[in-house]
């Protein structure tokens, strides 16, 4: 069946996991993604384990699936070479070297799109290509903070936190894949493709919504709310008979009935939060009457009531639970994909629900290496070039695993 992106050829120069996040959406959306990586020097986070199998990252699996690997030398002109030659052949090339970096291998957009007009080149960075801090290195790490981003996460009495997961990496990779498939449909009116200019740092400013846009119009720093919600009140985690719920009361009619279910009707009725906006600024008085009430069931108990009477509401889940929950595995959230050196293994699924091109995992994460030969016969090179690229170290000879590279 044809998928959304059949036909569209994608280069990636990107690593680690912002590049590669966009990357493997587009390769799961059917574009034809070729990942290069240097011949002894594989994406950072081949490297990256434990947790891995048999000396497989597992971190690098999470972002490197749909994809086809190939090694070459970007030090050595033949490889600068290779890659223009494929560069006059795709219709995206993501990249995220620091900024500076692909201009100085005669790569950088100006010099592309003069050989292929049609480009949409995606570059990633710490914090973009223009301001100051364009020639600084960024980490996701880095942008969390700088973003302000840490300043409003953790709890009321407690440190600013980071994400537990790499978020900043992960929101930059899904604004690159919106870029670039907006300068897909942009090139469809102009016939032009485009330089798409993504950083880790406006990424998660823009991430800050209305606590941002708060600050923007009234001054007032916003304080650390923990696992509460700066403008509704109650939508936390609170404590029954036996464990943590999590209950999200999103509008005065379902705190009506909240209160009912929780028999304290009298608060529903308490003019002090009979609304949002009073329910905010009294939570110190409401949040502890709501807490008494949770203790008397437990949290199947009070989750059963809420669910059935249309409360949002949730279990905090460990990931044993969340990949045994029903939900989860019905919308086909967990993927099995062969891979040749170690068997089966587990993939998250994709979020992307299309009816008539449904998102699927055609390709395990690569070896590093695997395609080269096969990529470059696309090219028109012949089996002599290609062996006498191999000699030079131009190109990697084989696919190897991280542990053939680095013993």
């Amino acid at each position: 069946m044809t998928k959304a992106l059949s036909g569209i050829r994608v280069l990636d120069l990107s690593r680690v996991v912002a590049g590669p996040t966009c990357t493997s959406m587009l390769g799961d959306l059917g574009a034809d993604i070729i990942k290069v990586e240097g011949p002894g020097m594989p994406d950072e986070t081949r490297g990256w384990f434990p947790p891995d199998v048999e000396g497989i990252s597992l971190y690098f699996m999470a972002v490197n699936r749909n994809k086809r690997a190939i090694t070459v030398n970007l030090k050595t002109e033949k490889g600068i070479e290779i890659i223009k030659k494929l560069l006059k052949e795709v219709d995206v090339v993501v990249e995220n070297f620091k900024t500076g970096t692909m201009e100085k291998m005669g790569l950088g957009y100006e010099n592309l799109k003069a050989l292929n007009p049609k480009l949409i080149y995606c570059s990633i960075t710490g914090f973009g290509h223009t301001g100051p801090y364009k020639n600084l290195p960024g980490y996701d790490f880095i942008a969390q903070g700088m973003s302000g981003f840490m300043s409003v996460n953790g709890a009321p009495d407690g440190e600013p936190t980071k994400a537990g997961n790499a978020y900043a990496d992960l929101t930059t990779g899904l604004h690159a894949t919106i870029s670039i498939l907006a300068a897909l449909q942009a090139r469809n009116h102009t016939g032009r493709g485009q330089h798409c200019d993504v950083s880790l740092l406006d990424s998660m400013v823009a991430s800050l919504l209305n606590l941002g846009t708060g600050f923007l119009n009234t001054g007032k720093l916003p304080i650390r709310y923990g696992n509460q919600h700066p403008t509704l009140v109650p939508y936390q985690n609170f404590m029954t008979r036996d464990f943590e719920i999590i209950i999200a009361v999103g509008n005065d009619n379902q705190f009506e009935r909240f209160c009912t279910l929780l028999e304290k009707d009298e608060l529903s009725r308490d003019e002090r939060f009979t609304t949002a906006s009073g329910r905010n600024i009294n939570r110190e008085e409401l949040l502890p009457q709501i807490q008494e009430a949770l203790l008397k069931k437990t949290a199947d108990e009070w989750l059963t009531i809420f669910q059935e009477n249309n409360i949002p509401c949730g279990p905090i889940n460990t990931l044993d639970k969340v990949f045994e929950d029903q939900q989860v595995l019905a919308r086909q959230m967990v993927q099995e994909v062969e891979h040749p050196e170690v068997g089966m293994v587990k993939l998250l699924g994709s979020p992307i629900r299309l009816s008539d091109t449904p998102v699927t995992i055609e390709r395990y994460p690569p070896l590093h290496g695997e395609h080269t030969e096969e990529v470059l016969s696309e090219l028109g090179y012949d089996r002599q070039e290609i062996e006498s690229f191999m000699q030079e170290k131009v190109v990697g000879s084989s696919p190897l695993t991280i542990e053939k590279i680095t013993h």
